[in-house]
């Protein structure tokens, strides 16, 4: 299976289009996921994230991804957990290394799936 993310941007208007995604998608939606890190000013900065199963064709499991461009206690965190809530779930917080301290932003997804797939939030590698 295929697993990655899919980056629609920092978090600012695109979390309504990823609470829009979640709420289109809700029969394929596997788990909402805040990651919380610090960024070089030491400020915690948020990315929402949202799993969903793959589709019935193909092997693809797509992670949409707001990277690290919401403020901790912002309004956009509250959208987010209500549309993960809407769905009898609960998001899962998760704390993880900022994105800039990776040589590049593939290698950033790659631990972040390889963090799920430890704790199990998406299925192993086949």
């Amino acid at each position: 299976m295929i697993q990655r993310f899919i980056e629609i941007g920092e978090g600012y208007g695109d979390i309504y289009e990823l609470r829009e995604l979640i709420s289109t998608n809700s029969h394929r939606f596997l788990h909402g996921f805040v990651f919380a890190s610090s960024n070089a000013d030491g400020k915690t900065v948020l990315s929402l994230a949202a799993a969903l199963k793959p589709a019935e064709e193909g092997n693809f499991m797509p992670i949409y991804i707001c990277r690290e461009g919401i403020p901790e206690g912002s309004k956009r965190l509250e959208v987010f957990e209500q549309a993960v809530k809407e769905l009898d779930h609960l998001p899962i917080h998760m704390a993880v290394k900022h994105s800039s301290a990776y040589v590049d932003k593939t290698l950033y997804f790659n631990h972040l799936i390889a963090i799920l797939r430890l704790n199990h939030y998406i299925p192993p590698m086949q």
